[in-house]
């Protein structure tokens, strides 16, 4: 088919809208970066699109809650459009911000009740670094061919909780949780800080729903898509390109 494209809508506060922008278009897709408001007013301008990205910041200063107003506009107002995403095979990616916008209006749960949520992290603030991590299964269409992954965190409220043991152990046995904090020992035991650095039930990282075809993370894969990104690219010779960029090839490949 033809080269597929890359919607990317930004709000107030959004701060990696182009440095996603970027990655898609270096993974191979046409993209474009569009303002919530432009959305709003005109919802169809989403069906010439294949992929929908929320991209990672601060989304109306993250006022209330990470990401709420910023979900409460998908969805008391545009639901239909993800229905559409849904219901006709499109790829809908979260990354941070863009995450805590899905899980919070729903778009990533197979029924109405909200099965989980993105809190404030363990530490109660702010944290930045670099973490290791594994795909526990291939089930989410971004995550095809990968087995770990090295990538940046930014985030004050990444912490998942699932509603409880139960939805945990359901979301679990369904597929849906592909994507783990780790601290390379294999062990899927809970872990600590800095390995796990939210303190997620489950070292939870990432999210799908039950088609796969929509994808929340926390870690920003948009960061590290050159090897030159790396902390220590110059000690890495055999580096060829960032882990992230694989997240945006296996969007694209999707529709090959």
């Amino acid at each position: 088919m033809a080269t597929p494209k890359a919607l990317i809508v930004r709000a107030p506060g959004t701060n990696c809208d182009e440095e996603t922008q970027f990655a898609f278009e270096l993974a191979g897709s046409a993209a474009k970066v569009i303002h919530i408001n432009r959305l709003l007013e005109n919802p169809v301008l989403g069906e010439d699109y294949q992929i929908l990205c929320i991209p990672g910041g601060f989304s109306y200063g993250d006022d209330i809650a990470a990401g709420r107003i910023f979900a409460n506009q998908f969805q008391l107002f545009l639901q239909d459009l993800i229905h559409d995403f849904k219901e006709r095979g499109k790829l809908v990616l979260g990354i941070c911000n863009g995450f805590q916008v899905l899980i919070k209006s729903g778009a990533l749960f197979g029924s109405t009740e909200p099965e989980a949520t993105l809190t404030w992290n363990e530490s109660g603030k702010y944290d930045d670094r670099w973490v290791d991590l594994s795909v526990t299964n291939e089930h989410c269409v971004f995550l095809k061919g990968l087995e770990t992954m090295y990538l940046p965190i930014a985030h004050a409220e990444g912490r998942f909780v699932p509603r409880s043991e139960e939805q945990l152990s359901r979301l679990q046995t369904a597929g849906q949780l592909p994507l783990r904090y780790s601290d390379g020992s294999g062990s899927d035991h809970q872990l600590g800080f800095p390995a796990n650095p939210n303190g997620s039930i489950a070292n939870v990282a990432g999210m799908c729903d039950p088609s796969g075809r929509l994808f929340g993370m926390m870690p920003h894969p948009e960061r590290f898509i050159d090897r030159t990104q790396h902390p220590h690219w110059t000690r890495k010779r055999d580096l060829v390109v960032g882990d992230g960029l694989a997240i945006f090839s296996n969007a694209v490949k999707y529709f090959g």
